[in-house]
């Protein structure tokens, strides 16, 4: 349930960071920029929290599952799933992150006229592009993380 629930706080973000950049194709005036900074720092606050969350809830069920295993004496191969699970996601949650925070920076330097508007540019559709990545790799190892905790719990119960 917690997976799901962090899966959405994630699509949303995604939306937000869609939103952000059709108010960025649309400025025209300070209001509507203002608008864009805005919406642009509310979806990079909510991803980099929906990220951060999946990590953390990532390594307590990994912990738990280490116990599991430890106190039922199951296999340890069940907690090296737990490090693949891990593994997969995480280097594309940091750089969905990484450039979702470089390009909010970036789109100062254009406010401020010290960085051409084409790199910001630039950096939104490669930070999109990494946040779609991540949230369909969010899915999938949420899913699998969510079979294997079932899987320690039946064997738990024989």
């Amino acid at each position: 349930m917690m997976g799901r629930a962090l899966l959405t706080v994630g699509a949303l973000a995604t939306l937000g960071l869609i939103a952000t950049g059709v108010l960025g194709y649309a400025v025209g005036d300070r209001e509507s920029a203002a608008l864009h900074v805005l919406v642009a720092l509310g979806s990079c606050l909510l991803l980099l929290f929906s990220h951060c969350w999946i990590m953390f809830y990532l390594i307590g069920t990994g912990k738990a599952i280490k116990q599991a295993v430890a106190d039922g004496g199951l296999s340890a191969e069940l907690v090296e799933e737990t490090k693949r699970l891990k593994n997969r996601c995480y280097p594309a949650l940091m750089l969905a992150m990484a450039l979702a925070m470089a390009t909010f920076i970036l789109g100062g330097g254009v406010d401020t006229g010290s960085v051409p508007r084409w790199v910001h540019q630039a950096m939104f559709l490669a930070s999109l592009a990494a946040q779609l990545r991540a949230l369909w790799l969010e899915h999938l190892v949420l899913n699998d993380n969510s079979a294997l905790m079932r899987r320690v719990e039946t064997l738990l119960a024989v």
